[in-house]
């Protein structure tokens, strides 16, 4: 590869992958996937079959960001439990052949869906399926005893929301790019809205969504959930609520909400009755905060679009014709935030 930020010298990386990947011979091509703002990932063809190689961006980066060793530690923890992952294959030094760290992985041939409408072939009930999947799924792994998968040390003690404030008000100041009102907003109100710690803790994902996860090609069955590079211990309300943001996303915008979406029509859940349903799986009563959850969801988000939108005008960014898009993003999610917390108020 050639001609773009983070290109990989294939006469480099190709040996270095047969001493170190079990099996692993005759490089023959590496191809970028387009999807993602945040690591690159690739498709590696090999004689000996098809791998997928997920690294660190090029460039300076944010300080925690793009922790491409986590992903790889929380994948290889979680083989065999009840939340399915690719197979890990091996993790790189930070002096790797393409001068940043990665992780190498199986490749998996499933589904993804980008347009959480489902709208392609999809009958209701097969919609319907293929969100209870993502359900269970989300529920089996809030429910992942984290000291028996080694990973009681993921994450940090305290209130994981204040934490998780003050660290994404941090990376949202430190690429700020100019002064938007409903973010300064946004932010003061959860400064002061924040609810009693009340000690609930499991490991969670921090980007569930539907096109992080793969699905079987012939059933609404989840195969891998990718893309574990914000998982750490920490509320798992904050799962829900993010995943939640897209029954609030206009399904216009470039996050393809289900906002406008005739949901009843198409089989698709409510939010209401998909927070049901995790609430059953996980022997829970009803949620209260509900609207801090989700408020916090949206600033969180912000802060990582700003990130993205930042990296293009730095010139760091994976996809940089659709970060560029980002900022506008950033101003929608506030804008939405705001919304929902002046309903509460």
């Amino acid at each position: 590869m050639s001609g773009e930020a983070g290109a990989i010298d294939q006469a480099a990386l190709a040996p270095y992958l047969e001493a170190h990947v079990p099996g692993f011979a005759g490089l023959s091509t590496i191809e970028k996937f387009k999807s993602g703002q945040s690591n690159p990932t690739y498709l590696l063809t090999a004689a000996s079959g098809r791998y997928v190689l997920r690294a660190k961006p090029p460039g300076q980066l944010l300080k925690s960001a793009h922790q491409v060793d986590r992903e790889f530690r929380v994948m290889r923890a979680l083989a065999g439990t009840a939340v399915p992952v690719p197979r890990m294959l091996h993790l790189s030094g930070e002096e790797s052949p393409i001068s940043r760290m990665f992780y190498v992985m199986e490749y998996l041939d499933g589904r993804v869906f980008w347009d959480p409408s489902l709208p392609d072939a999809f009958g209701n009930d097969e919609r319907a399926a293929v969100y209870d999947a993502m359900n269970a799924t989300l529920a089996a792994l809030h429910d992942v005893d984290v000291d028996a998968v080694g990973l009681g040390d993921f994450g940090k003690p305290g209130s994981y929301f204040e934490r998780q404030l003050a660290r994404w008000a941090g990376q949202y100041r430190a690429s700020e790019t100019e002064t938007i009102a409903d973010i300064d907003r946004l932010v003061a109100w959860l400064e002061t809205h924040m609810p009693a710690d009340d000690g609930r803790i499991s490991l969670v994902h921090g980007d569930y969504r539907l096109d992080n996860m793969m699905f079987a090609l012939d059933a609404p069955k989840v195969i891998a959930v990718l893309d574990w590079e914000l998982s750490t211990l920490g509320h798992p309300f904050a799962d829900l609520a993010y995943q939640c943001m897209q029954w609030r996303l206009p399904h216009a915008s470039g996050f393809r909400g289900l906002g406008g979406i005739d949901r009843a029509a198409a089989g698709l859940p409510s939010e209401e009755a998909y927070v049901a349903a995790y609430c059953r799986r996980r022997s829970l009563d009803e949620i209260g905060n509900w609207t801090f959850f989700l408020a916090f969801s949206f600033f969180r988000l912000a802060a990582i679009c700003q990130g993205v939108y930042r990296r293009a005008l730095d010139g760091n960014a994976s996809n940089p014709e659709k970060a560029k898009t980002y900022g506008e993003a950033v101003k929608l999610l506030a804008a939405l935030a705001v919304e929902l917390i002046d309903k509460k108020s």
